[in-house]
C-alpha cells in the first residue's frame, strides 16, 4: 500500500525528494565529512585491526553501565580529555544521540534552554521533548543572547547551546559566547562537530581556537565520524557533569557503547593529529586560500557553502559536476532556508583537485561553463 504516496508526491514536486546513492570511488571526494582524510588512511585500520586480534572479544556487547565499558573505551576518553582539558569524556554512539542525551538530560523543570537559531537538527529535535523550555536567538547575535538572559533571571538554571563552526553556513560561533556564558552563570554546550580537528592551534576546535581556559560550566560535544574519520560521539564535561550524564541521559544509559573498532580507530586518529598537527595546519591553510583565490570567500573551517536559491538548479549543478568528476553536497529546504551548494575542501582530496573544482564552480556562477549533455 502506498501510505504516503501524496506526500513523497510533493517531496519531489517541490525538488526535495531524497534518496541515497552508493559512493564511486573514482570520483573526487568534497561531499563527505573526513575533513582531514584519515578514512582513506590504511595504516590506522590495519593498527586497530591488529590490536583488537590480540582481544578476547571484539564487540562491546551491552551498554557501558552493564558489562559494556571496555579499557580501550576508558583509554580513548582519558586520551580526549587530557587533549581538550577537561576532567573527564564520554563515548556514545552518535552525535545525534549525543545531543539528544545532552539536552533532553540538562534541561529539567524549571530551567531555560537558549539555543541558536541555526542548532543542528539533533539538538533543535531534543528542544520537543515536554521537559524543555527553549528560546531561540538569531544566528551568532550575542546581543539579543544577552538581552534574553537578563529577561530571564528567575529561573533555576541557564543553558546556552551553539556550534563550533555551523555545518551548512561554516561560520564560526562568536568568541564572546563564553564571557556571556560565565557572566549569566550559564552553562554552555558547544556542538563541535565540524571544528574538532579542524580549528585552533592544536586542532581540537573552537576552545582551542579562542584559547579559552576551561571552566565546570563549559561541555564540549562532537563526532567521530567527521575529522576522526571513524564514527561515534563524544562529550566533554567536568566530573560532576559526567556524572549526572551516566544517570540520567538515556541515550547513555540505555543504548549498548560505542564499538571496539570504532573507539580504537578514533584514538589511533587523535593520535595522528596531535603527531602532524602542523602539517595537517598548513594543508588547511592552502585549501582556505584556494577557496579564497578562486571562489572569493573567506571560510572558518573547511565548510564552503555557495548560495544558488532554486531547488532544481542545485541538484542539476551537483548532478553535471559529478559527471565531470566531483562529488559536493546539493543542500535544500528544510535542512537550509534557500538551497546551496556545499563543498568540503576535505584534506582527502589534492589542492589541484580543489582549484579545477572551485574553477568549475566560479564558471557556473558567471554562466560561463559548459557541460557535455547527458548520453
Amino acid at each position: 500500500m502506498s501510505y504516503y504516496e501524496n506526500e513523497l508526491r510533493a517531496l519531489k514536486k517541490s525538488n526535495r525528494l531524497r534518496s541515497r546513492e552508493v559512493i564511486d570511488e573514482s570520483i573526487k571526494d568534497f561531499a563527505s565529512n573526513d575533513y582531514l582524510g584519515l578514512a582513506h588512511i590504511k595504516e590506522l585500520h590495519s593498527e586497530v585491526c591488529q590490536e583488537l586480534d590480540l582481544l578476547g572479544i571484539h564487540a562491546s556487547k551491552a551498554s557501558m553501565l552493564v558489562n559494556g565499558y571496555h579499557q580501550i573505551h576508558q583509554d580513548f576518553e582519558r586520551a580526549m580529555s587530557e587533549a581538550n582539558g577537561f576532567e573527564e569524556c564520554i563515548v556514545m554512539g552518535s552525535g545525534f544521540n549525543a545531543n539528544l542525551a545532552l539536552i533532553e538530560s540538562l534541561c529539567r523543570k524549571g530551567d531555560m534552554l537558549f539555543m541558536d537559531e541555526l542548532y543542528h537538527a539533533s539538538g533543535v529535535m531534543a528542544t520537543h521533548f515536554e521537559s524543555v523550555n527553549v528560546v531561540f536567538f538569531k544566528h551568532n547575535n550575542m546581543q539579543e543572547l544577552k538581552n534574553l538572559l537578563e529577561h530571564h533571571k528567575g529561573i533555576k538554571r541557564k543553558i546556552i547551546a551553539v556550534e563550533g563552526i555551523y555545518s551548512m553556513d561554516g561560520d564560526m560561533c562568536d568568541g564572546e559566547i563564553f564571557s556571556i556564558a560565565d557572566t549569566h552563570d550559564a552553562l554552555l554546550i558547544v556542538d563541535e562537530a565540524h571544528s574538532s580537528g579542524v580549528v585552533g592551534v592544536h586542532l581540537m576546535g573552537v576552545f582551542d581556537h579562542y584559547d579559552v581556559a576551561i571552566k565546570p560550566n563549559y561541555i564540549k560535544m562532537g563526532t567521530l565520524g567527521k575529522a576522526y574519520g571513524s564514527f561515534g560521539a563524544f562529550i566533554l564535561a567536568s566530573h560532576h557533569i559526567v556524572e549526572y550524564l551516566l544517570n540520567r541521559a538515556k541515550p547513555i544509559v540505555y543504548a549498548t557503547s560505542l564499538s571496539l573498532y570504532d573507539t580504537l580507530l578514533a584514538h589511533k586518529s587523535l593520535n595522528y593529529i596531535l603527531e602532524n598537527t602542523q602539517e595537517i595546519s598548513r594543508e588547511i591553510k592552502l585549501r582556505k586560500m584556494v577557496i579564497s583565490q578562486e571562489l572569493g570567500s573567506e571560510v572558518a573551517g573547511l565548510i564552503v557553502p555557495i548560495e544558488i536559491g532554486d531547488n532544481k538548479k542545485v541538484l542539476e549543478i551537483k548532478d553535471r559536476l559529478y559527471e565531470e568528476g566531483f562529488a559536493i553536497g546539493g543542500i535544500r529546504q528544510p535542512t537550509v532556508p534557500s538551497a546551496i551548494l556545499r563543498v568540503i575542501a576535505r584534506l582527502g582530496e589534492s589542492e589541484s583537485q580543489l582549484r579545477k573544482l572551485c574553477k568549475k564552480i566560479a564558471q557556473i556562477k558567471s554562466n560561463k561553463l559548459k557541460f557535455k549533455k547527458k548520453m
